[in-house]
């Protein structure tokens, strides 16, 4: 009799499971990875999808994930269809990159989202939960023979290195700023480690603060950093500023590369000033600490033949009139709907390719040729080039002079010459007339660390 019991119990708990998976049977979610064994900072690949037989009510928001011990980066979610035993299904995949920083292994983990898709015959949305399984990934660590505190994986890496102070008229007391500015390819900002600056006697070392960046466009990510050092000149003498080799990582070349940037000897003559040298190590040990210098002035300050009370004065009463105009210009728009209208229409202005390579042709102009490069790689960023280089723009829109120029730039190591900018506007121009269209707008994005 016990043995009945427990066999009627039996049957039951089966029919009772089967009910329950009976409302999700038409719905399933899928993670892939691309790879399973990865370096540190080497990018995974991860698709998260979910498919149902039937479709999807309400669009899917995969939102942001966070996996521990990596920077997570979103990219972009595509429709797919999926046949599973003859049966066709509908299907989004959200695409993530993830890069490890750390060399312990990781776990992407189950992620838990809420979907409306009617049952099979129906057409009336039911909101169900459908979660995902954990995937592991293993980090290998930084090869015994490499430095693990210059590793980098990245598919491609620009150097450019640049010079502010007069390098030729060197005295005691003098400071020389050396800026480094590199641009990789498939990574995240977060990943580019500092530049090493090796001592140098009689000369005192001050780093400045690093600069950071990562761009993001649907299919891919570039990351941006410059390093700076301020020399300053102590005794008299000749004095070499060493080389710097900058090293990276090439994941499907399995290959190191390098790139060094030549080393600097000076002469620093003789400064019968010597007692601006202590002046100067306290005004940049102060800057290092991040403190303000302070200067109290004695004098009255005249400003347009005013008194600086008066001045300040006459500011306030023009400000106040200007923030009134400001109000009441503002509600004018507001209630005739213009204003709305003017911001859609200036921020997609700011985003289009227009703009930013305006701004490109702006900093050209200028002598800071880190800035020009900032400008011009985020230029090309916002072009839809299978790769976002100034080579791949140069080999096909470009013509040869403009090839010609980049092979010299790279063999040189020197700044771009931004003086023979028309090659880049008849290379745009070409670009612009095949792909038939006067505007490329790149998307929005972020970064999930």
């Amino acid at each position: 009799m016990v043995d009945i019991h427990r066999k009627v119990s039996f049957c039951l708990l089966l029919l009772m499971m089967s009910f329950h998976g009976f409302g999700q049977r038409h719905l399933f979610s899928e993670v892939t990875i691309d790879r399973s064994k990865v370096y540190v900072g080497e990018p995974v690949e991860v698709s998260v999808g979910i498919y149902t037989s039937t479709w999807f009510t309400k669009g899917v928001n995969f939102g942001n994930i966070k996996v521990n011990g990596a920077f997570t980066v979103y990219f972009r979610s595509v429709s797919s269809t999926k046949q599973v035993n003859g049966k066709n299904y509908a299907g989004v995949v959200a695409i993530y990159n993830v890069f490890p920083y750390d060399n312990k292994d990781l776990i992407f983990p189950s992620l838990e989202f809420t979907v409306e898709t009617p049952n099979e015959g129906d057409s009336k949305g039911v909101k169900r939960v459908v979660k995902t399984k954990a995937r592991n990934i293993s980090v290998k660590a930084v090869p015994n023979n490499y430095d693990q505190d210059e590793w980098l994986v990245s598919s491609s890496v620009s150097v450019n290195e640049s010079w502010q102070g007069d390098l030729k008229n060197v005295k005691i007391g003098n400071v020389i700023q050396r800026t480094i500015y590199r641009k990789a390819f498939g990574t995240v900002s977060e990943l580019i480690p500092p530049i090493k600056w090796d001592s140098v006697q009689g000369v005192s070392m001050y780093p400045t603060r690093a600069e950071i960046n990562s761009e993001k466009s649907k299919t891919s990510i570039s990351a941006s950093r410059s390093d700076g050092v301020r020399y300053l000149f102590e005794k008299e003498g000749t004095v070499t500023l060493p080389e710097i080799t900058v090293t990276w990582w090439n994941s499907r070349q399995n290959k190191l590369f390098k790139r060094t940037l030549k080393e600097k000897t000076l002469r620093v003559l003789p400064n019968p000033d010597l007692g601006m040298l202590e002046s100067v190590k306290d005004s940049l040990a102060l800057f290092n600490q991040g403190i303000d210098m302070e200067t109290s002035v004695e004098e009255e300050l005249n400003i347009f033949g005013l008194s600086l009370k008066d001045f300040l004065t006459y500011l306030a009463v023009i400000l106040a009139s200007l923030f009134l105009i400001y109000k009441l210009l503002k509600w004018l728009l507001i209630t005739k709907g213009l204003l709305e209208k003017w911001k859609h229409k200036r921020e997609a202005y700011s985003n289009s390719e227009k703009y930013y390579f305006k701004l490109f042709l702006n900093a050209a102009t200028k002598k800071n040729s880190n800035a020009g490069l900032n400008a011009m790689y985020n230029w090309i960023d916002r072009l839809e080039l299978k790769e976002p280089t100034l080579h791949y723009l140069a080999e096909n829109y470009g013509n040869p002079a403009f090839i010609s120029a980049l092979d010299q730039w790279e063999r040189k190591g020197d700044a771009y010459p931004f003086t023979e900018i028309h090659h880049i506007k008849k290379a745009r121009k070409n670009y612009l007339k095949r792909m038939n269209q006067s505007s490329i707008q790149s998307s929005a994005h972020w970064i999930n660390p």
